[in-house]
């Protein structure tokens, strides 16, 4: 038998995934490009046994998403006892619709003839302009059996780009589909090769799935809900909108051939927008999200907060005559109540306003009181706070308070862990967390100046008026995205299960 490495093709560099429109006589491509993943597909080694020269290409309707495969090679694996080639069309046919498998003649006639009149479904959030280019983004329930069929479409690019994502079972009852709302940004091109040819080509999308918790925390909705007696089942239908509960952004997509070019920055601000309006909403969180996107949601976050003024009614510290005496003790072991530097039950009020879940809420509050310190006191790290709450200077003493309160949350959120170290092991282990925690927010805030003057370039000009990998590690030490914060009058409760990031 030759040897298995020049029968073996790497998945990811075989397939070649395409975005093609009508043109004057045959479909054009507009972008090309390799998976990140092919893992869910192909195995943990991502590799496909039995060709030489292998080619898998993956065309997608730039407009309605339509797809289509076709599969070539130079030489094919002659099969030996039990030992064959894969068969790739069969290894693919769970991840895509049957259509996927037709005549490549069907698929370049459809594009040809039958683009010229389609509109993405449902409502038009948002119109925008970038780089001279003009965008829109649409969404609707995933009931809308339009919809359906381009999620069905495209969520195989879900296992291909979003690390351990999964497709949405679309054969789910409706009641359950209807939790789900899904957002497209297409990209309304004014020049056309043809005059059959769409306007619309897709440069991303995301999904939400409304959450609905069987232990609610005590929330302050804009229009408090009425509480009636119902029966099971309920003799009048309902929705499920209607009732309170927490949405969840899940995946969330923005092509390779538009990535770095603010899109995401549009897609994730306009869905914030929807759900900060819909009074049904109490939070808005995400689902396991990978460190770009977090860099994503704390850019768009921080913004928002500065522009809406929560940040401006946050003091820090509150004045020396509130301050608990205990934060100027001196006898080691003191317990310092840390609830006393910030006004929780304005964050707590601030946080529900804003629907921001509390971990996510924690940071962003840190990151805007990290601003207030001079540069000079943010790089001296320790060096400044010897005498901690009982310096004479001022900002030394803000320095402690702000340290302080971030290995308090460090310290909860990791709490049976470091337990089981020593006192001196345990201290050290926090020290180290804070310090790369508040490295980590210099680089986010070095980031947001950046992304500042980038943003310039695009303006919104609709109705309502590209993500990259970071370039560092996980943080160290993890943060829980329900986590609370001291003194705030919540109940604790688990997290949720997650899903795609």
């Amino acid at each position: 038998m030759a040897d298995d490495e020049d029968w073996s093709s790497n998945a990811n560099e075989a397939l070649h995934i395409s975005f093609v429109q009508a043109g004057q006589t045959e479909p054009v491509t507009l972008s090309t490009f390799h998976p990140k993943f092919t893992y869910p597909i192909f195995g943990d080694e991502e590799c496909i046994f039995g060709y030489q020269g292998l080619a898998i290409k993956l065309r997608f309707a730039a407009h309605d998403l339509l797809p289509n495969l076709t599969v070539s090679y130079d030489k094919e694996f002659g099969p030996v006892d039990e030992v064959g080639p894969l068969d790739i069309e069969d290894a693919l046919k769970e991840w895509i619709p049957r259509i996927t498998f037709q005549d490549p003649a069907k698929f370049d006639s459809h594009i040809q003839q039958d683009a010229k009149n389609w509109v993405p479904p449902g409502e038009l959030l948002e119109s925008y302009t970038s780089r001279d280019r003009n965008f829109e983004i649409f969404s609707g329930p995933l009931t809308n059996s339009a919809i359906q069929q381009l999620v069905d479409r495209i969520q195989i690019l879900v296992s291909f780009f979003i690390e351990g994502g999964t497709p949405i079972p679309l054969d789910d009852q409706d009641w359950s589909l209807a939790r789900w709302r899904v957002f497209f940004i297409y990209e309304k091109l004014s020049s056309l090769p043809s005059s059959g040819t769409s306007p619309y080509s897709l440069v991303g999308y995301s999904t939400t799935y409304r959450f609905l918790p069987h232990e609610s925390r005590s929330i302050e909705p804009q229009a408090p809900f009425k509480t009636q007696n119902f029966t099971l089942p309920p003799l009048d239908p309902f929705s499920l909108d209607s009732l309170p509960g927490r949405d969840r952004i899940s995946q969330f997509l923005i092509l390779p051939s538009h990535q770095s070019r603010s899109h995401g920055t549009h897609l994730y601000n306009t869905i914030v927008r929807l759900l900060l309006a819909d009074s049904s909403t109490t939070e808005i969180t995400v689902e396991d999200p990978n460190e770009a996107f977090d860099d994503l949601r704390d850019y768009c976050d921080y913004a928002r907060l500065t522009a809406n003024g929560t940040f401006s009614r946050i003091r820090f510290p509150m004045s020396s005559q509130q301050l608990d005496p205990k934060l100027f003790a001196k006898t080691r072991g003191t317990r310092v109540p840390t609830s006393k530097i910030l006004d929780l039950p304005l964050l707590s009020t601030l946080r529900h306003q804003n629907k921001i879940a509390p971990r996510q809420f924690a940071r962003l509050v840190e990151m805007y009181l990290l601003v207030q310190f001079p540069l000079s006191v943010r790089q001296s790290g320790t060096m400044r706070i010897t005498r901690k709450a009982r310096s004479a200077d001022e900002e030394d003493r803000k320095w402690y308070y702000w340290r302080l309160l971030l290995k308090q949350r460090i310290y909860k959120k990791n709490k049976d862990t470091l337990k089981q170290l020593d006192r001196v092991e345990r201290v050290e282990k926090c020290e180290d967390a804070v310090g790369v925690q508040a490295g980590d927010y210099e680089r986010l805030l070095r980031k947001m100046a950046e992304r500042g003057s980038v943003e310039a370039e695009s303006t919104v000009t609709g109705e309502n008026g590209g993500k990259s990998r970071r370039d560092r590690g996980k943080r160290k030490v993890l943060d829980d995205e329900e986590e609370e914060l001291e003194g705030t009058p919540e109940p604790k409760r688990a997290r949720e299960g997650g899903a795609t990031r």
